[in-house]
């Protein structure tokens, strides 16, 4: 029996802050923590190694109170230009291993985010993560744009 074929997601937003601190927003796990889910999902347990080689794990709190685990490896870390991991989730299915490239470009006076998810498994893992992917950039720019951090 042959794979399901893959799809891909590619998603795109401006930010109106700097490319660091776009960057800086992406990494550390108190962060992730505010923007990388949906409306009715808490993101529970955030673990980050942020090297190549390096594993996170994000653990996500439906409303239903089932929890789902993402996890991955770091394969490209360039601060503040490009990441790209690993993506296994328990939603999808057994043992899928897809692919997240990011990258942040200046433009315009802020930043400009690519983020695209490679090699999900069917056409509804696409549509789940295309509306995962817009529904987290938006709750990134809201973060951005309401606080300040020190990264130091």
């Amino acid at each position: 029996m042959q794979p399901p074929e893959a799809t891909d997601v590619e998603v795109h937003r401006f930010f109106r802050a700097a490319r660091e601190r776009v960057f800086d927003a992406w990494t550390p796990p108190e962060l992730i923590k505010q923007w990388n889910t949906r409306a009715g999902v808490a993101a529970t347990i955030v673990e980050v190694d942020l090297r190549v080689g390096g594993r996170y794990r994000l653990d996500l709190c439906g409303p239903d109170g089932r929890v789902h685990r993402v996890e991955g490896v770091y394969r490209v870390v360039e601060s503040p230009a490009r990441l790209s991991y690993t993506w296994c989730s328990d939603t999808d299915s057994a043992g899928h291993e897809s692919l997240v490239t990011v990258e942040f470009r200046d433009c315009n006076g802020g930043t400009e985010v690519s983020v695209r998810h490679e090699r999900l498994s069917t056409p509804a893992t696409q549509g789940r993560h295309a509306n995962g992917w817009h529904a987290c950039l938006l709750q990134l720019e809201q973060l951005l744009m309401e606080n300040e951090w020190s990264t130091t």
